[in-house]
């Protein structure tokens, strides 16, 4: 562990050396970014067609190339999914990421090229421990082992020369010796197929390791803490892993979730760190332990847009972005994704450096009376009112009430507590108020109930959410529950598991 301490270290002052020219000179990194992308790929088929070896600004690419969303890309994609090459980017693609964004029936594939591996996936892990141990130079990271838990993948059925499988098991299986080493459980395990039988795996094989660092998504990380903590007998994951020291989360947001990964770590010493990685990519990397806001990191091949959700005419680039407003995140990446309708939404903090929060899905959010309820306000509120009733929580969803006959329309949430509320109409009025402070459209929709009426929240039993997801055959790391919804066929489906 020494020699990797070393080698890391003289790693960790060079790469801290780069992060501060893109801090200093972000406009220009990207736009070096976005010629050198055009460059790379000035004689595939898209090259060709959109003639990118004539567009040598960013008015001209935005006026060539279209903006697209997976479906609008799909052609393409299923081209290389056949084993075609040169279509988006130079070669065949060899891996894609299966993802389905949300639990909804139709699946992703996402190209993933060794260049998005090596320059974007690896280097924000790579980032992300460098940032650690920048903010905290003592610590003894490598001393043990990171632990993480994979998806799966396959041989593509439409060509056996590429595989695909969830952005874990794929960044897994091509890992570099060096990161191979310091992680468990191993291989074997973490790619297993089924989800249960890996949960158990992975508690035998990884209690008696030395683990110092955990990474993966709240919701399923907490379940298999619990596990361990129930099998070995102990009060808490500290009585078996005593140099557990940091745990780096992401795809969901992480406040929900604090009060009880404290219980699980009644450490002072414990460090959370958050990221923005996704299928398509690595995005942004939390480099400040006292600010939860992310660094938009600008040199992982990875060229942002943006759409403000207020006023979705106009598409800008990242030097015209404002304080505060929400915007939909558009990508060009080294995957071959031209001007990539993500689906996430983001909003900036800070523009000095550049950095971000991630604030809903652009499809994730309950608009159905103008309230424009944001994931971000759901989080925030469920916090609050988890910390003024004394309970946490494993798993939410919501969904607006339509109006019928003389009954007013407002939303439903079904929450399964780790913690029942002693009083769920408290638990209630404390979500409702917090809304209402968070949201000035859902203060004005709730005004003497005249558009929405009180929320119902239900209480679920234990492990309903679990059932749900199984029956979809959706267990497993990358796979999250959707927050809110438009619509109620989520939380219907939901409520038959009741």
């Amino acid at each position: 562990m020494s020699i990797i301490n070393n080698i890391f270290g003289w790693a960790l002052k060079k790469r801290i050396h780069q992060i501060d020219f893109f801090i200093k000179y972000p406009i220009d990194v990207q736009n070096e970014v976005l010629s050198k992308l055009l460059d790379e790929a000035q004689n595939t088929e898209w090259g060709l067609k959109y003639d990118f070896k004539t567009i040598d600004c960013y008015q001209k690419f935005a006026e060539r190339i279209p903006v697209s969303n997976y479906e609008q890309l799909y052609p393409e994609i299923e081209r290389l999914l056949k084993g075609e090459k040169n279509i988006l980017w130079p070669g065949a693609i060899d891996w894609f990421a299966k993802s389905s964004g949300t639990t909804n029936a139709a699946s992703k594939f996402i190209p993933v090229t060794v260049a998005s591996l090596e320059d974007c996936h690896y280097k924000g892990g790579k980032d992300m421990l460098s940032l650690y141990y920048h903010n905290f130079p003592q610590r003894e990271l490598f001393s043990g082992k990171s632990l993480s838990i994979g998806g799966t993948h396959q041989i593509n059925p439409l060509n056996p020369k590429s595989n695909y499988g969830d952005v874990s098991a794929v960044i897994m299986q091509n890992l570099p010796l060096w990161a191979k080493a310091v992680r468990t459980p191993s291989l074997k395990v973490a790619l297993m197929d089924n989800w249960e039988d890996k949960l158990e795996a992975m508690v035998l094989e990884c209690t008696n390791e030395n683990v110092t660092c955990m990474a993966g998504v709240p919701t399923w990380t907490l379940i298999l803490l619990q596990k361990i903590i129930e099998r070995e007998g102990k009060k808490n994951i500290l009585e078996v892993w005593p140099n557990l020291e940091l745990f780096v989360h992401g795809a969901v947001s992480f406040d929900p979730y604090k009060a009880i990964f404290k219980e699980l770590i009644p450490s002072n010493k414990m460090n959370y760190q958050e990221v923005y990685n996704a299928s398509e990519g690595f995005f942004g990397i939390q480099n400040d332990p006292k600010s939860d806001d992310l660094l938009l990191m600008l040199d992982y091949g990875v060229f942002y847009e943006f759409i403000c959700m207020q006023d979705q005419s106009k598409i800008i680039p990242l030097s015209e972005v404002e304080l505060g407003k929400n915007y939909a995140l558009i990508i060009t990446t080294n995957a071959g994704l031209w001007r990539y309708k993500i689906g996430d939404t983001v909003r900036f903090t800070s523009v000095n450096p550049y950095k971000i929060k991630i604030s809903g899905r652009t499809k994730h959010f309950i608009n159905a009376f103008g309230e424009e309820l944001m994931v971000s306000n759901s989080d925030i509120a469920i916090k609050y009112a988890c910390e003024n009733t004394n309970t946490t929580i494993k798993n939410y969803t919501a969904a607006p009430i339509y109006f019928e006959g003389n009954n007013r329309g407002g939303h439903e949430w079904l929450i399964e507590f780790d913690q029942n509320p002693y009083d769920l109409e408290r638990f209630t009025y404390l979500l409702d108020n917090k809304l209402k402070e968070v949201n000035s459209d859902y203060e004005a929709k709730r005004y003497k109930d005249i558009a929405l009426s009180m929320p119902i929240v239900q209480a679920l039993p234990p492990d309903t959410f679990l059932r749900w997801l199984k029956s979809k055959n959706k267990l497993g790391g990358q796979f999250k529950v959707p927050r809110l919804s438009n619509d109620r066929s989520y939380l219907e489906e939901i409520k038959s598991f009741v």
